[in-house]
């Protein structure tokens, strides 16, 4: 992909600067768009739900709890990360090595709903059927052995696991360092540090400054509560843990009684995330004593060799979610509002990107495969 020049170039204002927003002002721009950032955080960092995510690309572990809108989404960004991170030409930490599903004996019964959820939604999927046959190797149940070719200390305490070959994961922080200097280096404009007082259909306002847009777009996501209906906070807590006597290379998901666990290597340093405590709460305050207990005993379960790893950093953020934990694409008095990307924030911004970006370059005649992301009439019609 390069720059394209479109016959309807716009000057676009993006009001949020996080995973959604940066990934959308940088495919605008390859589309020929000119497009200003606006966010309340500096640039390098911030409180964006972005920087404590987990940077998980799991379609197929979340098929299970989630909509199968999320898990198609999930396989097109799945496809789209992979060619976007080439034209990025920075290393941002991406591994796609596959992920396993596993259970201790007494929450074996969740692992067998998983497999069954697994193997019922696909086969509800005919587009993914067909590519699973042709070219994908299959997520299926594997043996000890097979395990243990695979990841020889997990088999240790394991005997048997799901394997999702083709899932993958990415460091957020890099990916967010590098999007930045992408953006920058391309010619968008930055407003960091603005509390946005108002926008509109083509307006940002903060202070005393007032920019007009051909289009607004906002991403706001939870900083966007008061004019997007129904928009609440899901917390997520997780820890990096440094963990010299523990040698695991591929992500791991671990069933629990209250959530499911997740181990993601980082890759260097002995550095593993664990993760992630899910409460509806939009409390932002310190990881608590007993997720704190329940993330470490757990990742103890799984390997003996955390009991002595270090605890580098706990982190906890709020997602925005809305009622039906889908995301959407809405306009309210001309602003076209992107949010509701709930846990699923990296897995699903390149596929809303693209999508967002089609609509903004084809209007009302664009064309998209995904029925339900765009709540508005006029281009529901055209939907196939």
């Amino acid at each position: 992909m390069s720059h394209i020049l479109v016959s309807n170039q716009q000057n676009i204002g993006i009001v949020g600067a996080g995973i959604m927003g940066r990934l959308l002002a940088w495919r605008l721009m390859q589309s020929g768009h000119k497009v200003t950032l606006f966010d309340k955080d500096p640039i390098e960092q911030g409180n964006a739900a972005a920087y404590t995510a987990a940077g998980m690309l799991t379609p197929f572990a979340e098929i299970e709890s989630a909509e199968l809108l999320i898990f198609q989404m999930g396989m097109r960004s799945l496809q789209l990360w992979p060619e976007w991170l080439k034209m990025f030409n920075a290393e941002v930490g991406f591994y796609q090595k596959g992920s396993l599903v596993i259970s201790h004996a007494q929450d074996k019964a969740d692992l067998l709903r998983f497999n069954q959820q697994l193997n019922y939604k696909l086969a509800q999927d005919e587009q993914v059927k067909v590519r699973l046959v042709e070219e994908m190797e299959r997520p299926r149940q594997i043996s000890h052995d097979e395990l243990f070719e695979l990841e020889p200390e997990v088999a240790s305490r394991f005997h048997e696991a799901t394997w999702l070959p083709q899932e993958a994961w990415l460091c957020t922080k890099c990916v967010m360092k590098t999007l930045a200097e992408r953006l920058l280096e391309e010619g968008a404009s930055w407003y960091a540090h603005k509390a946005i007082e108002q926008l509109g259909e083509n307006f940002v306002q903060f202070g005393r400054q007032r920019l007009e847009f051909d289009r607004v777009i906002d991403c706001r996501g939870l900083g966007a509560r008061e004019t997007v209906k129904g928009l609440r906070g899901v917390r997520g807590e997780l820890l990096l843990l440094e963990a010299p006597d523990v040698n695991i290379s591929r992500l791991v998901r671990l069933m629990h009684p209250r959530y499911r666990l997740y181990l993601v290597p980082k890759g260097r340093d002995n550095l593993y995330t664990i993760g992630a405590t899910q409460i509806e709460s939009d409390d932002m305050g310190p990881l608590t004593v007993r997720s704190a207990l329940e993330l470490l005993t757990a990742a103890y379960s799984l390997h003996p060799g955390f009991s002595e790893a270090r605890i580098v950093e706990s982190k906890t953020n709020c997602r925005p979610a809305l009622s039906n934990n889908l995301p959407q694409v809405r306009k309210s008095n001309g602003v076209l509002q992107i949010n509701g990307l709930y846990r699923h924030g990296f897995l699903l911004a390149p596929a809303i990107a693209e999508e967002v970006c089609r609509y903004i370059d084809q209007g009302d005649d664009a064309k998209s495969a995904f029925e339900s992301l765009f709540q508005f009439e006029s281009f529901q019609e055209n939907f196939v």
